[in-house]
């Protein structure tokens, strides 16, 4: 249940939504938040909360001043996501594992263009409510790493005041700073949807619709860094001096090391535990088809006490990751999205407490080539994590992938995967998982 102070920002961040509405319904400007937008486009994230800046597709918010004859929004923006999704463990797994689990994940957003509202130039708010309710998918199946990304650490019924930040661009929007309570894979290490340059073009949005759980956190900082659905407070610098390159830098609250769930505080924790991120990436267009491809270099630092569940226990670790995106091919150039793009990661730490050592990934998705359903797309994925010996008796796990996502109508899509794990990291006397998914997901 949420406690008192999250409920009262929550009504205060809403009925602000509402009462800029009335308000902006005596003018006839027609601008919206559309820098930040993250409308459906060819294949989206399995995962919108782990990877996207703005919530939703702002559908309904679209209705409401439809309905009303309002064509100002005064920036102000408003949208939800909910994932929905059936999980069957057709094998292996645990014994005498739970064969059929169930999750469910929604969350609402709010965002404020500060220079449309009051004439701040720059300026971005941003606040998140996220409820879950989920079962132990990945557990049942043995798999360390996850195959589905929606169930995480307990508890897996929660609520929570999910992103609470404020987003400031200076000297043309090539520096930009952030404080507050932020979802670090947005930020960092985000394969799925890199850090947006100046340059739209040199994006792959969602390169993959894969919902393991590696594909949004890189496997060699599981029980790290603050992600979906621990998020923490913190502060990014990010500079962008050039369209194609740029240098961020975070520092965020280190506690979830200590398995502490970051996401469900509603204030900062200033003792000392701190997670500090760095990435440089840069992007380009390849060929004479110009196609677009990115890559992203990270390191990262704890400085305080880290746990894990065997009791293990050590002050501060290191690590560093790689990650990146190749558009390969497109069918139709200039005319439409409809191709083939791949993705590649890699990370590794020095810790002798994490689960993970080191890990790999890769995929390919196919955008629009079946069926002639340009909004569909489909891809594999591969992820291999090398495990910590000192918490598993299998040395690694290796998981594989499949899907194929379809644009049932706009801002609903529907997604069945196929996941096969060999061997199961949880175990070494586990015989192999197969697990089938069927996940909704609804923008609005």
């Amino acid at each position: 249940m949420l406690n008192k102070i999250t409920q009262r920002i929550l009504i205060a961040l809403f009925c602000g939504f509402f009462i800029g509405i009335v308000h902006a319904a005596s003018n006839n400007d027609t601008d919206t938040l559309s820098e930040y937008s993250n409308q459906p486009k060819t294949g989206i994230s399995s995962n919108p909360a782990a990877v996207n800046i703005v919530t939703g597709s702002g559908a309904l918010q679209d209705y409401i001043q439809h309905k009303l004859g309002i064509q100002n929004d005064h920036g102000i923006r408003i949208g939800g996501t909910w994932l929905g999704d059936a999980n069957n463990l057709f094998s292996g797994g645990i014994p005498n594992a739970k064969r059929w689990t169930y999750n469910s994940s929604l969350l609402l957003g709010l965002n404020v263009d500060t220079e449309k509202m009051m004439n701040w130039k720059g300026g971005l708010f941003g606040a998140e409510f996220l409820h879950l309710h989920a079962q132990q998918s990945n557990l049942q199946a043995g798999s360390v790493q996850g195959y589905n990304s929606l169930p995480g650490p307990r508890p897996l019924s929660r609520s929570e005041l999910y992103q609470l930040w404020f987003r400031q661009e200076f000297f043309n929007k090539k520096l930009i700073a952030k404080i507050g309570k932020m979802v670090t894979t947005e930020d960092f290490g985000n394969v799925s949807k890199p850090v947006a340059l100046t340059d739209e073009h040199l994006a792959i949005p969602a390169v993959s619709g894969l919902i393991y759980t590696p594909l949004f956190l890189n496997s060699s900082m599981l029980g790290m860094i603050p992600g979906y659905y621990n998020s923490a407070y913190g502060v990014l610098l990010s500079f962008e001096p050039v369209k194609q390159w740029y240098l961020s830098y975070g520092v965020y609250d280190g506690n979830l090391a200590q398995q502490k769930q970051t996401g469900m505080k509603e204030s900062p924790t200033l003792n000392g535990n701190y997670f500090h991120i760095a990435e440089t990436g840069l992007a380009w267009l390849l060929g004479r088809n110009q196609l677009p491809g990115d890559i992203g270099i990270g390191v990262w630092r704890e400085n305080g006490l880290i746990t894990s569940t065997p009791g293990l226990s050590e002050s501060g670790a290191t690590g560093s990751y790689l990650f990146g995106t190749q558009r390969l091919w497109y069918k139709n150039p200039g005319v439409n999205a409809a191709g083939i793009s791949s993705f590649y990661q890699y990370g590794l730490n020095n810790s002798s407490v994490l689960p993970v050592k080191k890990f790999v990934g890769a995929g390919l998705t196919a955008f629009g080539l079946l069926f002639n359903r340009n909004d569909d797309s489909m891809g594999a994925g591969v992820a291999f994590a090398w495990l910590n010996r000192n918490i598993f008796t299998r040395p690694t796990e290796l998981m594989y992938q499949a899907y194929y996502q379809a644009k049932v109508i706009d801002n609903i899509y529907l997604e069945p995967v196929l996941s096969f794990i060999p061997t199961p990291g949880a175990s070494s006397t586990l015989n192999p998982s197969w697990a089938g998914t069927v996940r909704v997901i609804v923008l609005f």
